[in-house]
């Protein structure tokens, strides 16, 4: 089991990293910013939306977008360094 484990922190530490990547890479700046208070900071759309100023499906459409180009960028990352 200790292997097993070994195994699994290795494996959740390059994902880690390559979460870190795709969102330095990626991702607008617009984006990230969204993305890192709404999963980070755990503030929702119409908080994130009221802060700048902006409509909260302006909020949601940047949140979605930057997810899509994550989860297309770390797919790219972890194929690479498979």
């Amino acid at each position: 089991t200790r292997t097993i484990s070994s195994d699994n922190c290795e494996e959740h530490q390059h994902l880690k990293r390559n979460l870190i990547r795709a969102l330095q890479e990626e991702v607008t700046p617009l984006q990230r910013k969204y993305l890192l208070l709404y999963y980070s900071e755990g503030l929702n759309m119409r908080e994130i939306a009221d802060r700048f100023g902006v409509e909260r499906s302006t909020v949601s459409r940047t949140i979605h977008r930057g997810e899509e180009r994550l989860r297309y960028g770390a797919a790219a990352l972890l194929a690479r360094s498979g």
